[in-house]
């Protein structure tokens, strides 16, 4: 059993790759746009503070005397650090969950896609099709002969995954999110990694989500490009 920092310390390995001296560099999937200036992840035994490769040394030294050993009650100083070096464009702030063992006994909805039948994505995800290979594993529920919810690895390394997943507004509010990602969460861990599950706290469809899968929430994110 992994503890919440342990948890967190996998959740920003996931989410940014990062250089030799563990700055964060690009965000760990394609196009690989540039990662945030700054990554806080908060949990109840302490944070991961990641810092961009791009930010100048003395910035660096500068936010790590704001940051100190509380960085979530010193924001404000370090949002005002990072804007006497350049304006903030983006905060993004939501909560970190880690999916319970699954135990998912029935796939009658959700099914996997692989090479042969990938061209269910095609109609509803075609960004997901493009990008094939980066997503697996990928379980979709399809209706009208349509992929309609997909749950896939939006990102992942050998540990753990981060789960994403999207319903089509035209077959929303049947359940189809929590049995697509159900299913997603049993097939990583089946494959020995970690299923993470991330999200803003304005995005309540997918806390929504969060809830009826009765995830565990072991930290906060905190992103500022």
């Amino acid at each position: 059993m992994f503890s919440d920092l342990e948890l967190m310390e996998h959740h920003v390995n996931v989410l940014f790759r990062h250089d030799t001296e563990n700055r964060v560099t690009v965000v760990n999937e394609p196009p690989y746009d540039f990662a945030p200036r700054i990554f806080v992840g908060g949990t109840r035994l302490g944070s991961v503070v990641r810092y961009s490769n791009m930010l100048d040394a003395s910035l660096v030294e500068k936010l790590e005397q704001v940051i100190g050993t509380n960085p979530g009650a010193h924001l404000v100083e370090v949002i005002n650090a990072l804007c006497r070096d350049r304006k903030l464009n983006n905060l993004w702030i939501g909560p970190a969950y880690v999916f319970p063992n699954v135990r998912y006994r029935s796939r009658a909805k959700a099914i996997q896609v692989n090479h042969e039948n990938k061209e269910l994505l095609k109609s509803h995800f075609p960004y997901t099709f493009e990008d094939f290979e980066y997503k697996q594993p990928c379980f979709v529920i399809v209706e009208d002969n349509l992929a309609v919810s997909i749950c896939c690895s939006a990102r992942q390394t050998s540990k753990a995954d981060e789960a994403s997943v999207f319903t089509h507004e035209d077959y929303r509010g049947r359940g189809y999110g929590v049995n697509v990602t159900n299913a997603w969460a049993a097939e990583v861990q089946k494959q020995g990694r970690i299923a993470l599950y991330s999200t803003s706290w304005d995005n309540f469809s997918s806390q929504s989500v969060a809830r009826k899968l009765k995830l565990i929430q072991y930290g906060t994110d905190i992103h500022m490009s």
